[in-house]
Parts: structure tokens; sequence; C-alpha cells
């Protein structure tokens, strides 16, 4: 009988008012863990979050090169799992009823159906960043997740812990002025810039290669599998492993690769969890259909007024990184404890001082363990994800169509914008856009 089972029936029978838990497996033991599995097993799956991460028992893996599984059933015994299942594809992983949790640790273009299959055969979810490469994908995902009752979480962590990057602080006391009306009165606009001059690198390096050539398809690559979704193209190595960011089909350069570690957080600091921007504008060079370039300024805008400017050509190096009607926040000044804020005369205000005396943010649930065992929401979920998931997504719309457009929050589509909508609700190979969709 698996653990869950037991769980149900014992519960049933009263048998956890007697004898806890511990005594009944012990604390360590492995009918007491839950389990996971990781689909992909490239560089991001080897990181602290996936391989090496301590509170479930990783017990399996898959990937479409044969190489990378060999390597992960090798580095995972030697870092203490034992001999883990090799599994000949994801689908195979998903229909092990052993398996709790799936680390989604695929490209982008394997995010949303992955997560939408993972969900309906009952596995709780960590999914790396991006959540999706569309806005349509998201919304399914977030449907299908609530509909199924998983649990879901991104891999991104900056709205609940750590440095905000180039900011030097976390990003709660950021959020505990703004929530308090302290940088604007309620319902007035502020203004955030983000680029390299405020500590948030563009990385426009992830670009891809134009007219690659066909190469042979190693023995140990199921290509076809390594493209899922994606629409079919001749196999050039290019197009894989680290280099796949640079290519649309797959990801969005450094967008893809950055937005949702810069975008969430400020999401959650602006108090914008609810909605999207209603305005997107662009700025910039015309894109290859193919291959990601770069970006000039990309202006989010809500319906509140509050813009939110993405900056890649350094025009803004020198801008604050958020500015309201009534002050202005700036990123920890050198041997400062937190960040500096300025009134609107642009007198110093002690920030520390300030913190003491406001209400802190609502408690999140920043464990996901915790959130898996007692079926808690985690602090960034299906929800709040496709909501700040949606504004890079925006945003990378108006880059390959070299132009602006409105968005409707709600309904979630393009306002009188067939071409905006095309890129917002992208189709896909068979036999997964049925996954998807059905």
């Amino acid at each position: 009988m698996r653990r869950r089972e037991f769980l149900k029936s014992a519960t049933a029978m009263g048998a956890f008012s007697i004898i806890p838990a511990k005594v009944l497996w012990g604390a360590e033991a492995p009918s007491n863990q839950l389990t996971r599995a990781l689909i992909g097993f490239g560089g991001i799956a080897r990181s602290y979050n996936h391989l090496s991460y301590k509170g479930s028992r990783l017990i399996g893996l898959c990937d479409p090169d044969a190489h990378r599984v060999s390597d992960g059933v090798r580095i995972c015994q030697e870092k203490g799992w034992g001999k883990v299942k090799a599994y000949a594809n994801f689908v195979e992983l998903l229909a092990d009823k052993d398996v709790d949790i799936v680390h989604i640790c695929t490209p982008p273009h394997w995010h949303g159906v992955q997560s939408v299959m993972a969900a309906r055969a009952g596995k709780d979810i960590w999914c790396e960043k991006p959540m999706t490469r569309t806005v349509g994908e998201g919304k399914r995902v977030m449907e299908v997740v609530k509909a199924q009752k998983r649990m879901f979480r991104l891999n991104t962590w900056f709205r609940f812990k750590d440095t905000f990057y180039g900011f030097g602080t976390p990003v709660k006391p950021v959020r505990q002025v703004v929530e308090n009306n302290l940088v604007s009165r309620k319902g007035e606009p502020m203004r955030c810039v983000f680029g390299r001059g405020q500590g948030f690198d563009w990385k426009f390096g992830w670009s891809g290669k134009i007219n690659l050539e066909p190469q042979p398809i190693p023995d140990y690559f199921d290509w076809d599998m390594w493209l899922g979704p994606a629409p079919w193209k001749p196999y050039n190595s290019h197009r894989t492993h680290s280099t796949f960011r640079g290519y649309w089909d797959y990801d969005a350069g450094g967008l893809g690769d950055m937005a949702q570690h810069y975008l969430d957080p400020l999401q959650y600091l602006l108090c914008k969890d609810e909605t999207s921007p209603v305005k997107i504008d662009y700025v910039g060079p015309k894109q290859h259909p193919d291959v990601v370039g770069r970006f000039d300024r990309i202006t989010l805008t809500y319906d509140d007024g509050t813009e939110v400017i993405l900056d890649g050509d350094g025009s803004l190096a020198n801008e604050p990184f958020l500015k309201g009607s009534l002050a202005t926040v700036y990123p920890k000044a050198k041997g400062g404890k937190t960040f500096r804020m300025t009134d609107k005369n642009g007198k110093e205000m002690d920030v520390e001082k300030l913190l003491k005396e406001l209400p802190e943010p609502e408690a999140q649930v920043t464990d996901f363990m915790e959130s898996v065992r007692e079926r808690k929401t985690f602090a960034l979920n299906e929800s709040n994800g496709f909501r700040s998931c949606t504004m890079f997504n925006l945003a990378i719309v108006a880059e390959r169509l070299g132009r602006g457009f409105e968005f409707d929050p709600v309904a979630l589509k393009a306002v009188n914008d067939p071409a905006a909508d095309r890129f917002l609700y992208q189709g896909m190979r068979q036999p997964w856009e049925t996954e998807m969709w059905s």
C-alpha cells in the first residue's frame, strides 16, 4: 500500500489520534518522504533547487538526450540519492504512481504542456521559469492546475526571499511602503524602470544564428521529442541545450531567461498580482521571425497609469528604480541596511524607522513541501505566476510585432488586434495541442 493510501485509511480508522506518523514509519524512513522526479536533465536540473534539493526524495529522471540520462543516473548516485529510475520519456514518468512531485526542467516551449499533463496525472508541480511561452498557455496551466487541485510553484524566489539583484535588499520592505501608500497615494500611478542602470541586465547575448545548416541527428538524441509542441525544424545542435534561448520557437532571449526573475517581484511589490497591463509600447529593431534579437525600450502600462519600463538601450540608466507622487525608491546605498527613499522634495527619509511603524505584508507559504503536505497555496503559484509571466509575454508579443498594442486583462485578449492574438495564443504540433487543450 502506498503511503497516501495508508494515510487515508488510517485517518478513517482514527489511527493518528493514537500513534504519530514518526512512530509508525520513523522520522526519516523513505515511506515518510515525498518523492519527486526530474523532467529534463540539463544545467538547470543540476542546480540546488532541483538535483540537490533535500526536502523530498529524488527517485527518477528523464531527458531526450540519452547521454544526459546516463550522466544523471551516475550523478544522482554520487549525490546520495541511490540508483534512481531512468524513464524512457516524461509520459512514462507521469504514469508512475510512486512519483508525488515533478520538477519541470525543460526548455520553456515544453512548460505549458508538461504542467497540464502533470496536473492531470495527479502530480504536484515545481516548474522552471518562465512559466510558459505564451499568455494562452499560461491561462490553460492555471485553469487545469486549479481544476485538478494540484500544488504549483515556479522556480524563482525573489518575491519572498534573498536580495533582489542590483536592488541590494529584499522585496518585502518595498512592498511594505507601497501597500501602505507611502510611494503614491492609493489609486495614483507609479513608474518603475528596469535596466542595467538599475542593476538588471537583459542579457542580449542570447541570440540565435540565422540560416542554420541541417545536421545529422545524433543517434543518442530524440530530436522529435525535444521539439515536442514546437514547429518542426531541421536539427542543428545550436537550437538545443545551452543555446536554445536564442530562438523564438523555444524561448525569447533575455526576456525569456530573466523577466520572471525580475518582474514577478515587481508585480508583488506593486500590489498587481490580480491584474495585467492594458497597454504595451515598443521601441526597437524589427525582429527576425526565427532568431531573437534585442530591444531598446518596452513600456507596460496598467489601467491606473502605473508604468513598468524595460530599458534595453541604457537611455534610462540614471532614472530611479521606482517613483511615485509622494516618494522615490532607490537601491540600497553602500553601507546602508535597506533601500533608500526620498520624499517628493528630494529629502532623504528614515526608511528603517518607517518600516518599524508599518504593518507587514501578509505572510506567505515559502516551503513547497509544506504546501504539498498541507495543501496550502505556495507563495508563487499558478495564479500570480501566470500574471507575472503575462507581463513579459505581452512585451515579447510587442517585440515580435515591432509595435505596441492594447490588452484586456480580464478577457486576456488583445483589443481589436488579431495579429497580436496570434502571438498570444499560438498553435502547437500534435499530439501536444490535443494534450494541452482537451
